[in-house]
């Protein structure tokens, strides 16, 4: 670098929600699930395009005046602990030296995802305690999603603090280390939640409003940029400056010149 230079860091960094990464998507999944192939070809974009990975601790740091980050950061996630991640995402991710969050529901790993059923009746299979424990020796970061995956702002405070302690507590003893980020399930949150939250010894946790993370952000409901099954290339990218489609954009530009409502700001 040249001397004097100074390196530009963006104010809001993308954090990437992804849910699944498969070669088969369910029918009755797929604005969630992500083909392998999309899913590589997204991960060589980023690497083209010069994007570094963090983690959610090095960007609480960097906000906190402790650490530097990357010009072009981007932390990635994926909710739920699919079991096809563990294969897919990782593997692509690997060839890049990308590193992701991976958000589990601790009581029912090796399982599947029963709270799918009443949603969408469908399930699919969720990682082992083992795949966790692979992904964390490539560099990956497992966290908590609650113990079931409730709508937390929907059940009782009783149960709400159940979750996310019981959570925490499953993982580390799986794991063998410190649980302090947290998703909110269905990106169910209030300000009780967040509380709760906060009181359980979470350090930040994900929301699924959608947007780029802005210095400002609540530590304990960052925005994040949702990846969907139905975006094209063209719609990543677009997700990267704004964390919204291409389809998005226009149809918000169509309502700002009609003058009707505002676009949606979550994809739950």
């Amino acid at each position: 670098m040249l001397r004097g230079r100074r390196v530009t860091v963006p104010n809001r960094v993308p954090i990437l929600m992804y849910h699944e990464v498969t070669e088969t998507p369910h029918s009755g999944f797929l604005k969630y699930s992500v083909t392998r192939r999309a899913f590589a070809a997204q991960m060589r974009w980023l690497a083209l395009a010069g994007y570094q990975t963090i983690d959610l601790p090095a960007l609480l740091a960097y906000r906190q005046g402790q650490a530097p980050i990357p010009r072009r950061p981007i932390i990635i996630t994926f909710d739920d602990g699919f079991r096809d991640c563990a294969v897919h995402a990782a593997r692509a991710m690997a060839e890049h030296g990308f590193s992701a969050t991976f958000f589990l529901v601790a009581g029912l790993m090796g399982s599947s995802s029963i709270w799918l059923r009443a949603e969408r009746g469908l399930e699919l299979p969720l990682m082992s305690w083992d795949d966790a424990r692979a992904l964390e020796r490539d560099g990956h970061r497992c966290e908590s999603h609650s113990v079931t995956h409730p709508r937390l702002a929907d059940v009782s405070l009783v149960a709400c603090r159940d979750e996310l302690s019981r959570s925490r507590e499953m993982i580390e003893d799986a794991l063998g280390h410190a649980v302090q980020y947290l998703a909110y399930p269905f990106g169910s949150h209030n300000e009780q939640v967040r509380a709760v939250a906060q009181a359980c010894g979470y350090l930040a946790a994900c929301s699924v409003t959608m947007g780029l993370s802005a210095a400002d952000d609540d530590a304990l409901a960052l925005k994040r940029v949702p990846v969907l099954g139905t975006d094209s290339m063209f719609d990543f990218i677009s997700r990267l400056d704004s964390a919204y489609s291409v389809g998005d954009r226009l149809s918000d530009l169509a309502r700002t010149v009609t003058g009707r409502r505002a676009r949606p700001t979550t994809t739950e």
